[in-house]
Order: structure tokens, then C-alpha cells, then sequence
């Protein structure tokens, strides 16, 4: 049996460069605990009805202004008539979304308008059973796949 060469035994040494830099290396930054506290600001709150009220808050704005709160929303006050019944489209969505599929998801009975006048609405059933008024061309289809398809 053939014996190995001795220098392929050897352990693995670190060079004497390596060593000397870990002993130079120097740190000028200082750490800082973060506090265990956020820091807090005080915000002047406006309500709805113009009341206001002072609270602490890690909000740095000063004033907040509020649209929605206990004067003006319907779970807090139910007896309310002015509240009842009252669609505000702040953000547009409603609008959007009329725009789109239009007013036949209207809750029955609601304020019929001139928007409405003249315009058929569809039913529950025109829609489940595929808009049978829409008439798609073979132009339209054109380019159109089953995945894709906008039709």
C-alpha cells in the first residue's frame, strides 16, 4: 500500500496578514438605544359638527379633521332621519361603479332621477341570462381568444 505525501496533511493556517487587519479596524459610530416610547405630539381633532378636542398622538400633523365620526354616522346615532338612507360617494367608487354596470343594482324604490328616464334598466334575469339585447359582430370577435375573450 502507497503512502500519501505528508504535505497534503498539512492543517490550513490564516496568512499573518488577515490577522493584523482585525486588530487595526476602529469604529467612530456610537450606538444609540432607540427609546422605548415613541415620541408624541399633540393634535387639535375637528369633528364633523365642529367641535373640537386636544389628544396625544404620534401623528405629527397638528390638525386632523374628522368626515366620519360618532355625530354623523348612523351606528352611533340611529334615531337620526337625516342619517338614514344617505349615499356619499366620497372617493368616487359609487360613481364608478355606476358607471360600469349601471343603476340596476339600486336598492328598489330608491330616488328615480332623470338619469334614469328613458333608459330601460335591466333586470336580475337579463343578466343572468347573458344579455340577450348585446349583438357581438364577427369584426369585434376578430382577434378575440377563449381566454381573453371580452365578449
Amino acid at each position: 500500500m502507497a503512502s500519501l505525501p505528508s504535505h497534503a496533511l498539512r492543517r490550513a493556517t490564516l496568512s499573518p496578514i488577515s490577522s493584523t487587519c482585525a486588530s487595526n479596524q476602529v469604529r467612530h459610530a456610537s450606538l444609540q438605544k432607540r427609546p422605548h416610547r415613541p415620541y408624541t405630539f399633540t393634535q387639535l381633532i375637528t369633528l364633523s359638527d365642529g367641535s373640537t378636542y386636544t389628544q396625544r398622538t404620534t401623528s405629527p400633523a397638528p390638525i386632523y379633521k374628522s368626515t366620519k365620526d360618532s355625530r354623523n354616522h348612523p351606528l352611533w346615532q340611529p334615531s337620526m332621519a337625516s342619517l338614514r338612507n344617505v349615499e356619499e360617494d366620497e372617493a368616487g367608487r359609487l360613481r364608478a361603479f355606476r358607471e360600469r354596470f349601471g343603476r340596476g343594482w339600486d336598492v328598489e324604490g330608491g330616488e328615480e332621477g332623470a338619469e334614469g328616464e328613458g333608459e330601460q334598466e335591466d333586470t336580475m334575469m337579463d343578466l343572468i341570462s347573458g344579455f340577450k339585447g348585446v349583438q357581438v359582430t364577427a369584426d369585434q370577435m376578430k382577434g378575440h381568444t377563449a381566454k381573453g375573450n371580452k365578449y
